[in-house]
C-alpha cells in the first residue's frame, strides 16, 4: 500500500517559547499542566495508492496531559471539505496511523479518540508567517523566530528533534491563536510554534 505526502506543518501549542516537549521528542515536560496544541499539514501533493490527495488540508487538535510521552491524549481531526471520499478514508488512514509512517508512532499515545469533522480549512504560507483557520472552530497565525544576529540569515533551526512532522522543526512564536474545537479551548497568543516542510512516506 505505497503512499507519498509532501508540503508544509505549523504548529502552535500553549507552552512558552520554544515548546520543549516538541522539541526533546515528547522527552520534556510541558510548560504547564496540559499541552493544548493545533497541528496542522499542507499536502502540496501527495497520493495514497492511485487516489491524489494534492492540496488537501488536515488539522488535529490535542489535549494530553503535561508529560506527552505517558500518552493519555486527547486528539480530533478537521478534514479539508473539499476531500473527496476517497481523499477522506485515505488520509484518515494515513493521520490515524493505520498505513504506517510517522502517526503510526504517536497512536499508542492517544486515549481518547475525539472524532473528525469535515470542515473549511485555510491554511497559508508567506514567508514568516503562517497561519490556518478551520472554520470558526480554530484561528492560528505564527511567525518563524530570526536572530537579532543575523536578521537576514537562515531562519534557526531545531534538529534531530524526533517530531513525528520532521526532525528538523523551525521555532516560531504564536501571533494570535483562538481554539475550540472537540471540547478543547484555549489561546495562546505570544506562545510557542513550529513550522517545517514535511515529507512522509509508506
Amino acid at each position: 500500500m505505497a503512499w507519498r505526502l509532501e508540503g508544509t506543518y505549523i504548529e502552535n501549542c500553549n507552552c512558552d517559547v520554544v515548546c520543549p516537549c516538541g522539541a526533546t521528542g515528547f522527552a520534556a515536560p510541558a510548560d504547564y499542566d496540559r499541552c493544548n496544541a493545533v497541528l496542522a499539514w499542507h499536502i502540496d501533493s501527495g497520493h495514497v495508492e492511485e487516489t491524489d490527495v494534492s492540496d488537501r488540508n488536515v488539522v488535529l487538535v490535542l489535549d494530553a496531559p503535561k508529560q506527552m510521552s505517558e500518552g493519555n491524549w486527547r486528539v480530533g481531526m478537521f478534514m479539508d471539505e473539499r476531500a473527496s471520499d476517497e481523499q477522506t478514508e485515505k488520509l484518515g488512514a494515513i493521520f490515524s496511523g493505520q498505513m504506517g509512517g510517522p502517526m503510526a508512532n504517536v497512536v499508542p499515545l492517544i486515549s481518547e479518540n475525539l472524532g473528525m469533522e469535515v470542515a473549511s480549512i485555510e491554511h497559508v504560507d508567506e514567508g514568516r508567517r503562517h497561519r490556518v483557520k478551520v472554520g470558526d472552530a480554530v484561528e492560528v497565525e505564527i511567525e518563524d523566530v530570526v536572530s537579532p544576529f543575523d536578521p537576514d540569515g537562515p531562519l534557526p533551526k531545531l534538529t534531530e528533534t524526533k517530531h513525528p512532522a520532521n526532525s528538523d522543526m523551525t521555532p516560531a512564536r504564536t501571533l494570535s491563536a483562538r481554539i475550540r474545537g472537540f471540547g478543547v479551548e484555549y489561546s495562546a497568543d505570544g506562545q510557542s510554534g513550529f513550522s517545517t516542510p514535511f515529507s512522509w512516506s509508506g
